[in-house]
């Protein structure tokens, strides 16, 4: 075997690896970004590999600083019978090398190079004079020449016609062989059905059945409506999925097609199509580098860091000097409480937007003279700029005589400051966590703030549980130990159950010791929930949000995707003033305290606004 065949079917293996193991993001729009730098639209863009190449690879090269992890070739329309009516023909091979050869050197070792191959632009039978056997001998001739440059996978993409798609998925696994991987893509119109009418159901069946290893959709009307053909997708296949939408439909402006979803909300989508269970992530026509680092910023909020082994410590050696952990009951009196599975209620109190937590102190306080247990106090939620929520902590714990739980995030923190900062709340006497991976900057007003997400949540409980136990994030002993209660967040919701419990049970594994939930409304899911994790033995906090208005619950169902049934939608839209629908909201909220009590370890109400009252009226269920 030659040393760049060796290479090549290193590289597919390695894609194979890390398709299996988390999300990966592709780059955006090629044709786009050429014709914003001025090449017409009656060019042939395919050729510019050898006429233009520094402007071919400038583009790549553009992608892989915002993130991208698959850079598409430069040969979409690099087939003989696409290249013939521009006098390309007989180049073919050239200029398919060059799309391989400037995208390789674009992404050297931190990109995965895909040799993209497109609809051949002609009609096939029977609705046209191309044969099905002419078409299949055209995809496997652009292959043969991709492979042969060295990809690491194949890519089939915008395919109208489920006919042709299937001459161009069986042409590239007869030319790529079993190794290499190849994504096929179809594009669709805003009802998810093929141009060509294919229904989602019957071009998702046939997919599954064709020798493919990802499917999916690119191009098309948008995020939304791909988003929806995709849940439909996934009914029908277990086959990892691929999206690649177009930035929305391109509107007209003084001659030039511009497309006007902004990066912020594709970015949005982003995170709905990760939790969906789409595997591989990113753009088509109107998207751009800013839309990709968008993108990027959602996935690594997801997993971060691929979890890198730095942060779980299994050396043996390390492992003998490890200090025995203190027991939970020890570490708190909210521990002590756990551990006895007695029933607890938290009140989320958000940390003070300036200096001045008289109103989260005075609230607090409110709290405690109702029997709270718990302030829950979140860290920077929604990406906003807040006090920071461990000095909020120490301020409550000093002046209202009611411990505090401590949400801490990876967003903000690489994992030397993560450890610095766990260690100075342990001193101060913050010991009770939630760890989190935390919002993305571009869900608050500093859209374009860095975001460090060094660790996820899981590698931030490692780093905990390792503290615990006297041990730093290199293995080695500290000659001390911290005593912080380990809780982490859990969505009984999550479109994607099954990654939901995954990543749950891997966070019970590094040492998580109880669970909050994101708002339940929906009990159907909840004890869905709570029977697939009944193994797992770790108390269960159930998010209980009171309601303040029928728009708020629109707001939980269509921007949280948080599940609200019916009965509570109806309610909620037949209250007729604020205070009607406020008092509406507090009885929904202790219906589900009473419903939920006898099947959960505890409570965690949000207190909507600042608004207390509302979460010890509904605290009192608890009592009755």
């Amino acid at each position: 075997m030659s040393t760049k065949t060796s290479s090549v079917t290193s590289r597919a293996a390695e894609f194979r690896d890390q398709l299996s193991r988390r999300v990966l993001v592709a780059d955006g729009a090629m044709g786009t970004m050429l014709y914003a730098k001025g090449i017409f639209i009656n060019r042939c863009y395919d050729e510019l590999n050898l006429s233009a190449p520094a402007l071919v690879r400038e583009l790549h090269e553009e992608y892989v600083r915002a993130g991208a992890e698959i850079l598409e070739t430069n040969t979409f329309g690099a087939s003989r019978i696409r290249l013939a009516p521009f006098g390309y023909a007989d180049n073919l091979r050239a200029i398919n090398a060059a799309g391989v050869r400037l995208a390789r050197e674009a992404a050297r070792d931190r990109a995965f190079v895909a040799g993209a191959i497109g609809p051949l632009g002609v009609r096939i039978e029977p609705l046209g004079p191309t044969s099905f056997a002419e078409a299949r001998a055209a995809f496997r001739e652009q292959a043969e020449a991709l492979i042969e440059a060295g990809i690491d996978l194949l890519i089939l993409e915008t395919f109208s016609d489920i006919r042709e798609l299937r001459e161009a998925v069986f042409a590239a696994r007869e030319a790529a062989g079993p190794d290499l991987a190849i994504i096929a893509q179809v594009t669709i119109d805003d009802f998810g059905n093929m141009p060509d009418g294919t229904a989602t159901e019957a071009f998702t069946r046939q997919l599954d059945e064709w020798p493919a290893d990802v499917i999916g959709l690119n191009c098309s009307a948008g995020p939304k409506v791909m988003l929806e053909t995709i849940e439909k997708m996934l009914r029908h296949s277990d086959k990892p999925m691929s999206a690649m939408p177009n930035a929305g439909h391109p509107a007209t402006v003084e001659g030039r097609q511009i497309y006007l979803c902004s990066p912020e909300y594709m970015a949005q989508y982003a995170r709905r199509f990760i939790q969906c269970g789409v595997k591989i992530l990113g753009g088509c026509c109107g998207t751009t580098p800013e839309h990709i680092r968008a993108i990027r910023a959602e996935v690594r909020s997801f997993q971060p860091a691929h979890r890198k082994a730095v942060v779980t410590v299994e050396e043996p050696a390390a492992k003998a000097q490890a200090l025995p952990a203190v027991p939970l009951a020890q570490k708190s009196r909210l521990g002590a409480k756990l551990a006895e599975r007695r029933f607890v209620s938290f009140v989320e109190i958000l940390p003070p937007r300036g200096v001045d937590a008289t109103k989260e102190i005075e609230g607090a306080k409110l709290c405690a003279a109702e029997g709270i247990d718990c302030i829950n106090v979140p860290d920077g939620p929604r990406a906003s700029a807040r006090m920071s929520a461990q000095v909020t902590c120490q301020l409550i714990q000093q002046h209202a005589g009611i411990e505090a739980v401590l949400h801490f995030c990876c967003r903000d923190r690489n994992i030397l400051g993560i450890q610095s900062e766990l260690l100075g709340a342990h001193a101060v006497g913050v010991r009770n966590l939630i760890c989190i991976t935390g919002d993305p900057p571009r869900m608050g007003a500093y859209p374009n703030a860095t975001a460090v997400f060094d660790v996820d949540s899981i590698g931030l409980v490692n780093i905990v549980s390792n503290l615990n136990r006297g041990l730093d994030i290199g293995g080695n002993p500290m000659g001390s130990q911290t005593s912080l209660v380990i809780g982490v967040g859990a969505n009984p919701g999550a479109l994607n159950l099954d990654e939901e419990l995954r990543r749950f049970e891997w966070k019970v594994e590094a040492g998580a010791e109880y669970v909050v939930t994101q708002p339940v409304f929906d009990l159907n899911l909840l004890e869905r929930f709570l029977r697939r994790i009944e193994h797992l033995k770790i108390p269960l906090i159930a998010g209980i949000w009171p309601l303040t208005s029928y728009r708020n619950a629109e707001f939980m169902v269509n921007e949280l995707r948080v599940p609200v049934p019916e009965e509570y939608m109806k309610r909620m839209r037949a209250a007729d003033s604020a205070e009607k629908a406020r008092q509406e909201g507090i009885a929904i909220a202790r219906q589900m305290v009473e419903r939920v009590r006898p099947m959960v370890d505890g409570v965690q109400l949000s207190a909507p606004f600042g608004r207390y009252q509302m979460a010890i009226e509904v605290a009192q269920a608890v009592k009755a």
